[in-house]
């Protein structure tokens, strides 16, 4: 994709001939505001090499050709020479791991140093010209695998999927205390604290929240546990689990502790979704890094 427009090609199939161009794209969830970017802003809609209206009726066999207009970098965000954890990259996605310690974008508070930057010099080394769209976000301090659309198209796909649950990820985490088993689930609403920015708690007035955990393992302080959410709030496990009582190790923010491990023990270890062209399930696992194994080890 690198140096080039980005584009997007299929074959007319006979169940699609006689259509119209315009109700082919949509069977191909090219968007409204797509099709208009692509009429004003650059881009083209070619059947079989020659460029047409949505309004051409195509037949079996056509080649459809969409190429859409180019892309900015994103104003205002540094492209920095970071390293970044590849697990996985086609002209669509990429799939990164995030260690502890950094921004997914940047803050005011950390204005350098983010994913989104490591992206930006990333993309810019490789003449990849678009704008950094990043699907799914983590916390500074929480590890672990993020979903990346290399195409404000793609980004667009990849939400649809977010919105019928169909981009799954599932953590682990080291909470404090002795968890019963096997199963558990917490089901309260999420809300701001009303003298935080960015505390969250449990509130009647909050947005419906759920996740599900199953206990992996106990130390002798510990509970070691994989989680999945139901729903997507900021914060989300860390504040369900200090509800029950067994706030994340090193959570301080939520009434963890600090004297083992210096950032909450959470871990985004499995991604999965479809892959939004080729419609393929992809699914991607990262080990549990070396402080929350190290904690675990402690008994």
């Amino acid at each position: 994709m690198s140096n080039q427009k980005f584009s997007l090609s299929w074959a007319v199939s006979e169940e699609d001939s006689g259509s119209l161009l315009r109700d082919f794209l949509g069977k191909c969830d090219i968007s409204k505001r797509a099709l208009t970017d692509i009429k004003f802003k650059g881009g083209s809609i070619m059947v079989n090499g020659l460029e047409v209206t949505v309004r051409e009726r195509i037949k079996t066999g056509d080649g459809i050709t969409v190429i859409f207009p180019p892309e900015e970098g994103s104003e205002g965000l540094l492209p920095e020479d970071i390293p970044l954890q590849i697990r996985y990259e086609d002209d669509y996605v990429l799939v990164v791991v995030k260690p502890q310690s950094m921004n997914t974008i940047p803050s005011r508070e950390h204005p350098n140093g983010s994913l989104a930057n490591g992206l930006a010099g990333y993309y810019k080394k490789r003449d990849i010209q678009a704008t950094i769209h990043i699907v799914t976000r983590l916390d500074r301090d929480t590890s672990g695998l993020v979903l990346i659309a290399k195409h404000r198209h793609i980004h667009h796909l990849l939400s649809e999927q977010q919105k019928l649950g169909q981009v799954k990820r599932r953590y682990q985490a080291v909470a404090e205390g002795q968890i019963e088993g096997p199963v558990g689930k917490v089901e309260v609403p999420i809300g701001r604290k009303s003298t935080s920015i960015i505390e969250r708690e449990v509130r009647e007035d909050g947005r419906y929240a759920c996740t599900l955990f199953e206990v992996q393992a106990h130390t002798e302080d510990h509970t070691f546990l994989k989680l999945e959410l139901l729903t997507g709030r900021t914060h989300q496990i860390r504040v369900h689990m200090a509800h029950i009582g067994h706030p994340l190790a090193g959570d301080d923010l939520y009434g963890g502790h600090r004297d083992r491990i210096d950032r909450q023990a959470l871990h985004c270890y499995e991604l999965k979704f479809l892959h939004p062209f080729t419609k393929k399930a992809l699914k991607f696992q990262e080990n549990l890094p070396l402080d929350m194994l190290v904690l675990l080890e402690k008994n």
